[in-house]
């Protein structure tokens, strides 16, 4: 997902995307320790979408401090 796309999400919305990418991200990684999976390069591309939802997350967190 773009990042564009994630500062356009609800609050709500961005807290529901953050908790499935990071149970699908567990779920790789669980499957990828017990036998390699088919393409490892989305385990890197699902961690860093986890880190755009954060980082969303911590500068609204941070916008709204400020007002």
């Amino acid at each position: 997902m773009q990042y564009q796309d994630i500062k356009n999400l609800t609050e709500k919305e961005l807290h529901l995307n953050l908790k499935d990418e990071r149970a699908q991200l567990q779920k790789m990684r669980f499957s990828h320790a017990v036998s390699p999976i088919e393409n490892p390069h989305k385990l890197r591309v699902t961690r860093k979408t986890v880190a755009k939802y954060i980082t969303e997350i911590n500068r609204r967190r941070h916008e709204n401090k400020e007002a």
